[in-house]
């Protein structure tokens, strides 16, 4: 990672950050690096990948290097809203419900394998990750900065689970494919986990200096014709046609969100303040495109038959589209 033109206390705190993380997991750099824009956005990132791939162990790894409060919740069929949220409790000693908060109270959550938990346990963190507040008993309660969600999901098993609805997909920043790591990497991961002893990490920045490198990175330079770039990427996912992309037309069911737009420039000027530059390029905005768009193109039953992903979609646009 190259943070050589980086400020001095930012290079140190991302470089810190990602040294811990190393200590216990072995390469996945990809997923590692898209952490670490999320971390330095605020943007919440949905992790999907079979099991065994050291998705939670690098998201609670990423938590404990943050001298903050960390929660995993362990999404299952029988959790109920008020499981996360919280609710009232009647105290007897005083004649009156009192709030008792839920495990989203905390600056950076797990939510593990959060397809199996239903609809209604899905929607009970729209509130929070959007509005970053939560409502109990009529009360509404701010959750403190940083506020993160992490999710996790196994794209494989599809009995006893619940497909994320498009409304709660569409709040996560990044959706990551994580994928298997390669024969030298396994072997390295082998040599470690032989003692079956965890790996100490220490926290080596706070919630302080995260938000001052999230008021650095939104003042990241951003050209006009980058601006443009990035908001003809996204309508050329709505209209394909005008974009010159006319045979994709058919397989787009609905194209990216507003929301995308926003998330592609805030993840763009991240990607770029981790490879020390102080402006974005077209190669940034390329780079983290898949990322953000991913989950947020629909494709319809004709690209399904054709066995056509929302990934190659993506992938035709970024070709078609001409960057500055």
């Amino acid at each position: 990672m190259e943070a050589q033109r980086m400020p001095g206390a930012d290079a140190r705190l991302v470089q810190e950050v990602a040294r811990q993380v190393a200590r216990r997991v072995v390469g996945q750099d990809y997923m590692i690096d898209r952490l670490l824009i999320s971390l330095l956005t605020g943007g919440h990132v949905l992790l999907e990948g079979v099991p065994g791939l050291a998705k939670t162990l690098t998201v609670r790894t990423l938590a404990e290097t943050v001298a903050t409060t960390f929660q995993r919740i362990q999404f299952t069929p029988d959790l109920l809203p008020a499981d996360i949220l919280g609710t009232q409790v009647w105290d007897q000693s005083t004649g009156q419900f009192s709030v008792k908060q839920g495990p989203i109270f905390a600056n950076i959550i797990l939510a593990d394998e959060i397809n199996r938990a239903p609809a209604k346990v899905q929607a009970a963190l729209l509130e929070a990750m959007q509005e970053k507040q939560v409502t109990i008993g009529g009360t509404t309660y701010k959750l403190e900065e940083p506020f993160l969600v992490l999710a996790t999901q196994n794209p494989i098993e599809q009995e006893g689970t619940y497909p994320l609805p498009e409304a709660q997909v569409d709040r996560f920043m990044l959706k990551l494919r994580v994928g298997y790591p390669t024969r030298e990497e396994e072997k390295e991961i082998m040599r470690r986990m032989a003692g079956g002893e965890s790996i100490p990490i220490e926290k080596v920045t706070t919630p302080e200096a995260l938000l001052d490198a999230r008021r650095r990175i939104a003042e990241l330079y951003m050209d006009e014709r980058i601006v443009d770039y990035v908001v003809d990427i996204v309508h050329a996912t709505r209209n394909p046609g005008e974009a010159g992309l006319g045979e994709l037309a058919p397989l787009i069911e609905f194209g990216a969100s507003p929301r995308a737009t926003i998330a592609l420039a805030q993840a763009s000027r991240a990607h770029a303040f981790l490879r020390g530059r102080a402006f974005v390029t077209p190669d940034d905005v390329k780079a983290i495109a898949p990322d953000v768009l991913r989950h947020r193109v629909l494709t319809t039953y004709e690209a399904e038959a054709e066995e056509v992903t929302s990934d190659e979609i993506v992938t035709r646009v970024l070709a078609k589209v001409d960057a500055p």
